[in-house]
């Protein structure tokens, strides 16, 4: 049994944090490096086990849940990722987003344990650049784990590459490595300045749009959020562009958990988490049937547009 939420929208994804712990310090992310990042460890006392990631998978399983996205923070900082990956329900298609540091010694096992598909972000092919952006001098440690993902068989490795001021003038860049590069895929993804609080930053994504539609060979819309797809070359080119995108929220499809144990129905907002409890299976149940029941698309209907076009908060949904 499938369950939908009143907008219509189906979960038949979850996108599961393992630990708010980074060993980057990405100036446009919201967390900043968090915990300590020596290397991969045992999780932490506030971090879900993997008993209680396994027993959350396993009850979504009967609603019909196909896929799973493992995140952080950096997830690879969690020793037992394979032995999750391992118990993961069978039907289910697993997948990892990681900034790539510990990928070149573990990608293999990964795959043995059952991983499908890598996200790896990329924001420069510069280590320079890269080092500015990141607050991490691991750029050689990063291109060696995308070669490893993509030596293991994780095809496409998928290049998460955030568009904003200090990287824009390194996406054409980008673009002609995936194209010369077989395996890999790009995905541009829009600056979101409400996590950092630099409007200043951002920048017109229409014109990152324009100027694929110009150099691509082949242009498609994807159906997950109704995306565009470009095929450069060898590869494809993908825009990831929520902001201000009633379109891209009307097509959600996942619910959140993070590393706590806590459910929430939208990224963009931390006024709906539901806690699991003690992660019970029944206590499970119960909060992801009311986490999807009362989820909203926060473009169009969280937010929407006042009388002078500018977006305010839906006053039916605060203290929802």
């Amino acid at each position: 049994m499938v369950l939908a939420d009143d907008f219509g929208r189906e979960v038949t994804g979850v996108r599961v944090s393992l630990t708010d712990r980074c060993n980057f310090d990405c100036v446009y992310c919201h967390n900043e490096g968090l915990g300590d990042t020596r290397g991969p460890m045992d999780p932490s006392d506030s971090e879900m086990s993997a008993d209680d990631v396994v027993r959350f998978l396993e009850v979504v399983e009967e609603y019909g849940v196909e896929k799973v996205k493992f995140t952080g923070g950096e997830p690879m900082l969690r020793a037992d990722l394979e032995e999750i990956l391992r118990r993961t329900p069978d039907s289910m298609e697993t997948s990892l987003t990681t900034n790539g540091t510990f990928l070149s010694g573990r990608a293999e096992d990964l795959v043995d344990a059952g991983l499908s598909r890598v996200n790896v972000s990329q924001d420069a092919l510069d280590p320079e650049a890269f080092a500015e952006i990141t607050k991490s001098g691991a750029y050689d440690k990063v291109m060696d784990g995308v070669k490893s993902a993509v030596d293991a068989g994780l095809t496409p490795v998928k290049l998460n590459m955030v568009v904003f001021t200090h990287t824009a003038g390194y996406v054409e860049e980008m673009v002609e490595y995936v194209a010369e590069n077989e395996g890999l895929q790009l995905q541009l993804i829009q600056y979101m300045p409400e996590l950092t609080g630099r409007p200043e930053w951002n920048i017109d994504i229409d014109r990152v749009h324009g100027w694929l539609d110009d150099i691509a060979d082949e242009t498609e819309r994807r159906d997950m959020h109704h995306r565009r797809r470009y095929h450069v070359g060898e590869g494809m080119v993908e825009i990831v562009d929520p902001v201000e995108n009633p379109e891209f929220c009307a097509n959600c499809h996942r619910v959140r958990v993070t590393h706590e144990g806590y459910l929430k129905g939208c990224l963009n907002r931390n006024d709906d988490l539901r806690s699991m409890g003690e992660m019970t299976r029944e206590e499970i149940r119960k909060t992801f049937e009311e986490v999807v029941a009362n989820r909203v698309p926060y473009y169009g209907e969280y937010l929407v547009r006042d009388d002078d076009g500018d977006w305010v908060v839906n006053e039916e949904y605060i203290g929802a």
